[in-house]
């Protein structure tokens, strides 16, 4: 699947479609800096520091070195052809900031959950969320400097997701990672589609 430069010329009389893909996961687990990475266009970020007034709230085991944190959203954009247009949404990590989630999710197409292997657990929550609201996400296994490496496969096996559910490697630092792991969401969506509509109907 390529990826189209946001400064071509619209084809006449085609309008692109925009879809809105998630981009969930842990406090620290590298959600702006993935959708920063790929975005054609400036990010916008809604990054405040993390301060002691909010030390007893906020965990930062694992990413102490972090010292701001996402409190609404980051939004990217990405043209993939002239017909299609992705909107990123980075979802707020930390606990606090979980009541956004059911507003970001609305009209989502699909989500990318940003697992960190130092930190598995973070990602759980999210993972639960698209689970229980029938959203087709994957699984991007963020290799972070020092990071233990870890097969997807064993990552798969750990966070306990579905065969169906793709588990990739990825660096959220680099652009052509990210592009694969947007290829490999929106190829998931569309078999998660075809899927549904050969499914027998109901009583």
């Amino acid at each position: 699947m390529e990826f189209a430069s946001s400064d071509r010329p619209e084809s006449p009389g085609i309008e692109a479609m925009a879809l809105k893909i998630l981009i969930a996961g842990g406090f620290g687990v590298g959600k702006t800096t993935m959708v920063g990475s790929v975005s054609e266009i400036e990010p916008l970020r809604t990054e405040e520091q993390l301060t002691e007034r909010g030390a007893a709230v906020d965990d930062v085991t694992g990413v102490e070195q972090k010292t701001t944190t996402t409190v609404a959203l980051d939004f990217g954009r990405i043209t993939i052809s002239r017909e299609l247009i992705l909107y990123l949404f980075g979802t707020p990590g930390q606990d606090r900031f979980w009541f956004m989630w059911d507003e970001l999710a609305q009209g989502a197409l699909g989500a990318i959950v940003i697992a960190d292997t130092r930190r598995l657990p973070s990602c759980f929550a999210a993972i639960d969320f698209f689970e229980q609201r029938q959203v087709p996400f994957v699984v991007g296994v963020n290799c972070f400097d020092g990071s233990q490496d870890y097969e997807a496969d064993e990552v798969r096996a750990a966070l306990d997701v579905d065969q169906f559910v793709p588990v990739r490697l990825c660096d959220a630092r680099k652009r052509q990672s990210t592009k694969e792991l947007l290829t490999t969401l929106l190829e998931h969506i569309m078999a998660v589609n075809v899927h549904a509509s050969k499914a027998p109907a109901g009583p």
